[in-house]
């Protein structure tokens, strides 16, 4: 059975670092794009960010340019999103996703639509 468990979510002060974890069991990570995506209270999910299945390819959100990185151990089977700099407007559940994409195809989907398989979802909270 295919799986993805998010995990690293919590509750951290504005200003600091969280990094959320994406394992995948059931399956290799190796010829699958990741996806991160979040979903705030009453508001839509929307992309962070996501890592072509090669990893030479990412996307990220405007909003979170410059303080979020994806990266992926494919001998750990995990997709990471570290991030750093948090603000408030940074709370949400945060999920990931995949897709089987080739290697040689040098981009990740951007649009939550594209992916086929989704985690549960960890918890952000950023707040004083």
């Amino acid at each position: 059975q295919l799986q993805l468990v998010e995990s690293g979510g919590g509750l951290v002060q504005p200003g600091g670092s969280l990094r959320l974890s994406c394992a995948a069991s059931g399956f290799t990570l190796d010829y699958y794009a990741i996806g991160w995506f979040r979903q705030a209270p009453g508001k839509e999910r929307e992309g962070v960010s996501c890592i072509a299945s090669s990893g030479h390819s990412t996307n990220y959100a405007d909003s979170v340019k410059g303080r979020f990185t994806i990266s992926r151990d494919n001998a750990k089977n995990t997709v990471y999103l570290q991030m750093n700099s948090l603000k408030p407007e940074d709370t949400a559940d945060y999920y990931c996703a995949a897709v089987r994409m080739s290697v040689t195809i040098f981009v990740c989907p951007r649009r939550s639509d594209d992916y086929d398989y989704w985690g549960q979802g960890t918890q952000v909270t950023v707040s004083s």
